[in-house]
């Protein structure tokens, strides 16, 4: 099913970030996967399901086996679930549930999916596009993110602080005039390539840098891992684009925080 791909990949984006921290650490319990990056961030120090949940009780066992994995360690974390796994009542009681364990909703996206992207309805701009692994073009990277994600600049560059994380997560910034203004980049997992952090400097949006950087990323993915099908959780600045370049929403991804 579509929306698998989608847990499947947003599963790896996050085992790629914690394999390559000394400090991560990922571990797969029943019906449950962690995948634990060690960082101040909670959001990076995830939990997801891994199968169907069929009743409220089921539910409410996954959630206290992964609050019992983070309350050893006494790390903050969450709870990152694609609904596509939940049968109809446990969706509907989903947070409550997790109110009861001390998780409380911070954001739901739409899951998306799409067998190939559409061509750009407009002429992209022109930009200068480099690849991270280190340096000037890892700190653009993380400056970016850090402003347009809200998250503070040193959370974001621990999460980002191995050098080896940039083999499997493929990260680009776009460049005008030498300036550092959008990012995107792509995962490998589930049979498809994840699409992250598209993000482009506040003055600088809704001039089809978030979009050209985004579509240079998936052509890298499709020429070096031949795949052309592809998924993202979208903001909702970002809906609107995703469903011109052809995504469609095939499920919701609720997150949740201690």
């Amino acid at each position: 099913m579509e929306f698998e791909s989608v847990a499947a990949n947003l599963r790896e984006s996050f085992r790629v970030v914690a394999a390559h921290r000394a400090a991560g650490e990922l571990q797969e319990m029943e019906g449950v996967s962690i995948a634990s990056a060690g960082v101040t961030f909670q959001m990076f120090n995830a939990a997801f399901l891994s199968a169907p949940v069929v009743s409220e009780g089921q539910m409410d066992l996954r959630v206290a086996q992964a609050a019992v994995h983070f309350a050893t360690r006494g790390q903050r974390w969450a709870y990152w679930i694609c609904h596509g796994w939940l049968d109809g009542r446990t969706r509907r009681r989903l947070q409550s549930l997790l109110r009861k364990r001390n998780l409380y909703q911070a954001v739901e996206l739409p899951g998306m999916f799409a067998e190939d992207v559409l061509p750009p309805v407009r002429e992209l701009p022109k930009m200068e596009l480099q690849r991270v692994c280190d340096g000037p073009v890892k700190d653009a990277f993380c400056a970016i993110g850090s402003t347009c994600f809200n998250v503070p600049l040193a959370w974001f560059c621990e999460v980002f602080d191995s050098h080896s994380v940039w083999n499997d997560f493929a990260a680009y910034v776009g460049y005008v005039n030498g300036e550092p203004v959008s990012t995107a980049a792509t995962v490998i997992g589930g049979g498809a390539v994840g699409v992250y952090n598209v993000a482009t400097m506040p003055g600088r949006r809704r001039g089809g840098y978030g979009e050209a950087v985004m579509r240079h990323a998936l052509e890298q993915a499709r020429r070096e891992h031949g795949l052309s099908r592809t998924i993202l959780q979208s903001t909702p600045q970002g809906f609107e684009l995703y469903q011109r370049m052809g995504y469609r929403t095939v499920t919701s991804v609720a997150v949740f925080c201690s």
